[in-house]
This record gives C-alpha cells, sequence and structure tokens, in this order.
C-alpha cells in the first residue's frame, strides 16, 4: 500500500460531509492521522439538518488506512477550536496539514437576488461560516503548523480566482465569500513562506455531493441520469477528486511551488495522475470556459 503521509498529521475543518469528508478520506488513504471536524454528531445536528456526521468520516478515514479522530466543534467559537487545537499539539505533538473547508451557509444563501432584497441576517451569518471560520481556525492551529517545516495549508471554497474575479456568483454574499476564500490562500501564502510552509486555495468543480445528489434526484450509482435534466453533468466529479488532489499537494516534496496560487482538482490530476472513483479525469475548469460558457452541446469527450 502506498502510504506517502504515514506518521504525518491533519485537521480538516468542516469534515462532515461533501469535499470535507472525502478530503479526510483521502488523507487516510494516504495513511494521515486525521482530525476531522464538524457541527453534526450522532448526538446532534448543525442548522444545515443532514444526516452526515463527523463519527462516520472518522471511521471512513480509518477504514481506508489512517486514522480518523471525530471532534465537534464550532469553528466559530474560539475557545473551542483553541480546545482543539491544543488536543492535537497533546495527542500528536505536530501538525502538518490544516483544510480549511468549512461553510455550512447552504440553507442561507437567497439566490439572484440583489443586495437590497437580500436578508441582512442570513448573508452575514454567511460570511461569518465561510470566513470568519477560517481565519479563526488559522489563527490558533498555524502556530502548530509552523514548527516543522513543510507544513501545508488548503483553503477550500468554489471557484478559481480566475473564474471568480470575472464571474457573479448570484449572491452577493456568496460572491464575497468564495472570493475571501481564495484570498485567504493567497494572504496566508506570504505569512508561512518564512517558515518553509506552503498555503493554496482549491476549488472541486462541480460536486456530486451529498446534498447534490439529492437536489437531482440520483444517487451515486445513478448519477448519469441528472444529465437528463441537466447535460453538463456529465462533467461533475466525485468529492474524491479534490480529496485525491489534498493528498497529491501534501505528498508532493516540492509543494512549495504552488504557494499562494488558486487550483483546481481537474488541473491537479492532470499534474500529479490521479484520477476520480471511475478512472477518469473531469477537468471541470476547462470544460466550463470552453464548452458551457460559449453555450456549446454538453460533450465530455476530451475533458475526463
Amino acid at each position: 500500500m502506498n502510504s506517502p503521509l504515514t506518521g504525518k498529521v491533519a485537521l480538516v475543518a468542516g469534515a462532515t460531509r461533501g469535499a470535507g469528508r472525502q478530503i479526510a478520506v483521502q488523507l487516510g488513504a494516504a495513511g494521515a492521522t486525521v482530525y476531522a471536524t464538524g457541527r453534526t454528531t450522532r448526538e446532534r445536528r448543525s442548522e444545515m439538518a443532514r444526516p452526515e456526521t463527523i463519527e462516520e468520516t472518522a471511521e471512513l478515514v480509518t477504514a481506508a488506512g489512517g486514522t480518523g479522530i471525530a471532534v465537534a466543534v464550532d469553528h466559530l467559537d474560539p475557545e473551542q477550536v483553541r480546545r482543539l487545537v491544543e488536543r492535537i499539539d497533546a495527542e500528536q505533538g505536530r501538525l502538518d496539514v490544516l483544510v480549511n473547508d468549512v461553510w455550512g451557509a447552504d440553507p442561507l444563501i437567497t439566490w439572484e437576488k440583489p443586495v437590497w432584497e437580500q436578508p441582512l441576517d442570513a448573508g452575514f451569518r454567511t460570511l461569518r461560516l465561510a470566513v470568519d471560520t477560517h481565519i479563526i481556525t488559522s489563527h490558533f492551529a498555524l502556530p502548530l503548523l509552523i514548527r516543522k517545516p513543510g507544513g501545508l495549508v488548503v483553503e477550500v471554497g468554489d471557484g478559481t480566482k480566475e473564474h471568480n474575479d470575472r464571474e457573479y456568483r448570484l449572491s452577493v454574499f456568496y460572491d464575497l465569500a468564495k472570493v475571501s476564500v481564495n484570498r485567504l490562500g493567497f494572504s496566508q501564502a506570504h505569512e508561512l513562506a518564512p517558515h518553509d510552509c506552503t498555503a493554496v486555495s482549491l476549488t472541486p468543480g462541480w460536486l456530486r455531493s451529498e446534498a447534490m445528489l439529492e437536489h437531482y434526484g440520483v444517487t451515486e450509482a445513478t448519477w448519469r441520469d441528472a444529465a437528463k435534466t441537466e447535460p453538463h453533468f456529465v462533467m461533475s466529479e466525485t468529492p474524491a477528486l479534490v480529496g485525491r488532489a489534498v493528498a497529491a499537494l501534501a505528498a508532493d516534496p516540492d509543494r512549495a511551488r504552488w504557494n499562494g496560487q488558486s487550483l483546481d482538482s481537474g488541473g491537479l490530476a492532470q499534474v500529479y495522475g490521479f484520477t476520480d472513483v471511475d478512472g477518469s479525469r473531469p477537468h471541470w475548469a476547462r470544460y466550463y470556459e470552453e464548452v458551457v460558457k460559449p453555450g456549446k452541446p454538453a460533450d465530455p469527450a476530451g475533458y475526463r
């Protein structure tokens, strides 16, 4: 078994479901010890009101070959995050990978309404969940990460910097949240470079998360049926692809070449050679620019 991350310790903040869950699992598959955090446990659900739990994520990490440790944390609460990092330090004495994937604002977004028609409470809650959580987590975790050279921080968002700089994301609050996540990767790269550590921002393509599959009324086994109503869904990807992207970055001794860059899962698959679970390499970012944006018919040929 290829376990390049054996002996490494990762914190995936926001690992309950979707990209965060598979980032944790794929780090585990590479041999890492992974602390998987979130608000939904088997005893209590977050405002997302979904069934996935951090305990399930930790079990999947361990089953994949790593060591999964579930910790219930609200990353808006500095004291909870401080205690989390103190626990990691006490138990492991190191932190090699920090993944800031906290989101949890899907139920709060009002799409395609101008700012004067947006509910302010929900909008500001969105920004707190998307931005404040990441900053709070980095504030407490980075002193542990920089203790050893070679650490990696991954800010997970939606859309590359290039994409988000020119595309309106259908809600002023969502737009600002996703632009901010990219900027956090850039900013932390400057702060971490003197410590021989690396920070990037990373986006998946069109993610077949649990919620997205439910939205289209399909399962992972039947996902292609969704293309009957949304043809471009043929280019969607499982959360494993972005998980494998993070694992590849973490295992790359030359990861500093990416410092401060905005990356996408499909692009990294071309560089590192990993695939999605079906053996394909979907490259959503390129497909969007060359097929979706020009209004061409859906055709995944040459893109996955």
